[in-house]
């Protein structure tokens, strides 16, 4: 185990902003650049990933796909793969340059996540909604069979609590005491056809989870000082024989005045005009690649 996997970067709030403001800059300018992918909720969880990845996440940029002996992270709404490749590249994981290859023809970086092509960070294609759960899960109970006492990270979005996989997998994980996991639920309320109560309402979401035996913390995804606190709590409450959700309320398309709040920005890019309105928006805090 080396040095960048014994402890987290435990950036500061002021160095998160940064990083935060810079990783924008990157995910509206890779979906323009290609004409597609999803930049509402890649912008809503800009703040989530920042402080997950440059904060609390112990890992190693030297990439081990076993994940033994450091924290692990699985992206189930795969589709918000920008902000994760963003993060990733200036976590140091592959060059900066890369992400100028988003979405094209033999690029690592596709539009959901995949392994084929072995990008470092990728530990299981996502994008077919409702699965990145069970995957932790397994994960994590693989950690604890082998004495490992790292955890596991797992990010769903809000529409995805519509499926029934999440709920099985929910039940199956407090059952079994699955204690070394945190889950993470970005609850923007929107979704590709709409408003989440409009398409199928979660009623009270905290309530269900609670009632499933999960511990659960509530946070504020797009203040970082509120948000990063809240982290470390979920992260406290870890072994303790329960597993732990953090619902976190979002706003899609945060941080870009046109897109905030619409599921309208759920999978669509931005023209010329609309890059240059967002980007005069977000500082440039550490170069763009």
């Amino acid at each position: 185990m080396n040095e960048a996997t014994q402890a987290p970067a435990t950036a500061s709030i002021e160095e998160l902003t940064k990083i935060t403001s810079q990783v924008r800059r990157d995910i509206v300018r890779m979906v323009h650049a290609c004409q597609s992918g999803h930049p509402g909720a890649s912008l809503g969880c800009t703040e989530f990933f920042v402080s997950l990845y440059f904060h609390y996440l112990r890992h190693n940029p030297d990439f081990n796909m076993s994940g033994t002996g450091e924290d692990m992270f699985f992206l189930s709404n795969g589709h918000i793969s920008p902000v994760w490749y963003s993060v990733l590249a200036r976590s140091g994981y592959f060059p900066l340059e890369e992400l100028k290859t988003f979405r094209k023809i033999n690029s690592r970086l596709q539009g959901h996540p995949a392994t084929e092509e072995g990008l470092p960070g990728i530990r299981v294609a996502s994008g077919s909604l409702g699965q990145g759960l069970s995957v932790a899960i397994g994960a994590a109970q693989a950690k604890k069979l082998h004495q490992d006492p790292y955890r596991v990270f797992v990010l769903m979005g809000d529409g995805e609590q519509q499926e029934g996989q999440i709920w099985e997998a929910a039940m199956y994980a407090a059952h079994y005491g699955v204690d070394n996991l945190v889950a993470t639920l970005d609850y923007n309320g929107q979704q590709i056809d709409g408003p989440v109560d409009q398409v199928m309402s979660l009623k009270n979401i905290k309530a269900k989870w609670e009632a499933f035996g999960w511990e659960v913390v509530e946070s504020q995804g797009n203040d970082l000082e509120k948000l990063v606190p809240a982290l470390g709590q979920a992260i406290e409450r870890t072994g303790n024989g329960k597993p732990v959700i953090n619902i976190m309320t979002t706003e899609m398309g945060y941080g870009v005045d046109f897109m905030v709040g619409s599921h309208k920005w759920h999978g669509i890019a931005p023209n010329d005009e609309q890059l240059a309105s967002a980007l005069d928006q977000l500082e440039e805090t550490l170069g763009d690649y």
